[in-house]
């Protein structure tokens, strides 16, 4: 059984998302960040950064934290979504969302939806640089049906539920049709509704 500690964010809900698509057995344990459940000593002891999502395998006492590492260990786990013959290529998405999407849709959020009015200069730099990872991944969907080729993989199921944060990037998805198709389809999966509402309150996905 997987226990999930998280918070109803992009982040956890790539883990909730991909156990569901995988159907294992698991719990979540949620971890209050607006109340600094983070920080304490025994949520360290599973993820050293203080960051959600993390997880143990009670199967084989294993704990892992960062949210692509998490998909990787699934993925090889279950032998789903993270095919052998692709991890090249899945590898390369999954760390652009890692190291690119996330931080910087992040970064947006930050200046653009928590704290408007601000910082003119952040809201401009990361509305702009959000826009380009937009037109970036609306090219790369023009010509591949997923992110990291023909098939569905953990490189779609890490980007997604950034992308679902569009109504918060005021960027316009519908502007990208690749990028809004992929995500539509994405979003009919039954694992994703599911996963998306992690914490059972309801949460319905964002349409464009």
């Amino acid at each position: 059984m997987i226990e999930l500690f998280t918070a109803d964010t992009p982040n956890g809900q790539k883990i909730s998302i991909m156990l569901e698509e995988t159907g294992l057995d698991y719990k979540i344990t949620k971890i209050n960040i607006f109340k600094d459940v983070q920080f304490s000593a025994d949520f360290k002891k599973i993820s050293p950064f203080s960051k959600i999502p993390a997880i143990i395998d009670h199967d084989n006492k294993k704990k892992i934290f960062e949210s692509g590492a998490i998909l990787i260990y699934l993925g090889e786990k279950t032998e789903k979504f993270y095919d052998k013959h692709m991890k090249h290529e899945i590898n390369q998405w999954l760390m652009a969302q890692m190291g690119l999407i996330g931080p910087m849709f992040g970064q947006h959020h930050q200046f653009h939806h928590y704290n408007p009015g601000k910082s003119q200069f952040g809201e401009e730099r990361y509305f702009e640089i959000s826009k380009n990872l937009y037109s970036v991944l609306d090219y790369r969907l023009k010509s591949s049906k997923f992110l990291a080729g023909d098939i569905y993989t953990i490189a779609d199921i890490a980007t997604w539920p950034w992308v679902a944060r569009h109504d918060w990037h005021d960027i316009g998805i519908k502007n990208y049709p690749n990028l809004c198709k992929w995500f539509l389809k994405i979003s009919e999966r039954d694992a994703v509704v599911k996963g998306y509402d992690l914490l059972k309150k309801g949460n319905k996905i964002p349409m464009p």
